[in-house]
């Protein structure tokens, strides 16, 4: 490389050009002043002079420096193809990154809103419909568990209803049994016709609807001659109309007895299917719970993977955007070295091909 080749004369150009002599200008000296500030400016000055003082043509000393200026230039270039390369590198990465942290952010956004918006809302309405599952079982078990009072209760009174029609059918049958007999009743056999009509009216004292017919059972039993065949035969009526009337009624509530047993016997097969639907509705639903538990925890963990993967990727880009902005400020000040150096160049090539600059170093052999 020539600059490899040359840089051996600067040792030997110690003695530097003296810019003082009358033979330069004020301009010269100015010119002299910025082409030192120049390594290879100075080089070149200091290299034309030794080799024209040494015999060297000024056309070869131009082709030389004239090489030397367009290396640096090559060299420039290389420096500008170098940092575009750089550029386009530095272009596409951070496109790459801005897409990623891009599409990173959407990812973390529609997490954020599923989390917000879908999950929070249903593991809330999924509780709400758990609490009101429950809320139905115990209404459910409340209404059987009264149900089947009601039912205890109520077969307890019909229990106590048959006994009392049945005690007030056998006076009754008593009763005639006892007017049957009667020819001549006697005071003790009229007594106790009265007493089994004691019975019967105390054993019906809760059926309002009997109560006529025991009253005027009373009346006639009181005020009657049983010697008398035709009040003997109203009487005997009467009591077999009460019978009737009581036979009937033991048959109603019987019959309504059957109906209520059937009536619940259905109403507690419809509530344990009901129970059974509601238990299996709360297993589906502590399913959904658990299963919306899970989705929650899987989606706050992506939100915390996205956010460190946000993180990196931004440091990615501050990073690359950091390292970008040193290559670029290597790169000017890289630049404005090389211009200058060719600048410096140019001036120096420009000077020693003036005559001044041949007639400075003829002086100077002369003086030798």
């Amino acid at each position: 490389m020539f600059k490899v080749a040359v840089c051996a004369l600067l040792v030997l150009a110690s003695t530097a050009i003296n810019v003082q002599s009358s033979i330069w200008t004020s301009k010269d000296q100015k010119a002299f002043a910025q082409i030192h500030q120049s390594g290879w400016g100075k080089f070149i000055l200091n290299y034309a002079e030794l080799h024209l003082t040494t015999g060297g043509i000024l056309s070869e000393l131009n082709s030389e420096i004239e090489k030397l200026v367009d290396e640096l230039e090559e060299e420039l270039a290389g420096v500008h193809h170098e940092f575009q390369r750089r550029t386009d590198v530095h272009n596409r990465e951070v496109a790459r990154l801005e897409q990623e942290i891009q599409d990173k952010e959407r990812e973390l956004f529609n997490a954020h809103d599923f989390y917000d918006n879908v999950l929070i809302p249903q593991g809330e309405r999924f509780a709400a419909q758990l609490e009101q599952l429950q809320e139905n079982i115990a209404s459910n078990r409340r209404t059987l568990e009264q149900a089947t009072v009601k039912r205890a209760n109520d077969h307890e009174t019909f229990e106590s209803e048959v006994v009392e029609h049945n005690e007030a059918i056998a006076a009754i049958d008593e009763c005639l049994q006892l007017l049957s007999q009667l020819e001549a009743p006697s005071l003790v056999q009229v007594k106790k016709v009265q007493k089994n009509l004691a019975k019967i009216q105390n054993s019906l004292k809760k059926h309002n609807q009997f109560q006529i017919f025991v009253k005027v059972l009373l009346e006639i039993t009181s005020d009657s001659n049983f010697a008398d065949q035709g009040a003997l035969r109203d009487i005997v009526v009467a009591f077999n109309n009460l019978r009737v009337e009581l036979v009937d009624s033991l048959n109603q509530i019987t019959a309504d007895e059957a109906d209520q047993v059937a009536e619940y016997n259905a109403q507690v097969i419809q509530l344990n299917q009901e129970h059974a639907e509601f238990q299996r509705a709360v297993v589906v639903k502590n399913a959904e719970i658990e299963a919306n538990t899970t989705k929650q925890e899987q989606t706050l963990d992506l939100i915390d993977e996205l956010d460190e993967d946000l993180a990196t990727l931004n440091g990615q880009l501050q990073a690359e955007n950091d390292d970008y902005a040193f290559a670029t400020d290597v790169y000017n000040a890289t630049v404005a070295e090389y211009n200058k150096e060719i600048n410096a160049a140019n001036q120096a090539l420009e000077l020693l091909n003036q005559p001044r600059f041949q007639d400075y170093v003829k002086s100077q052999l002369k003086g030798a």
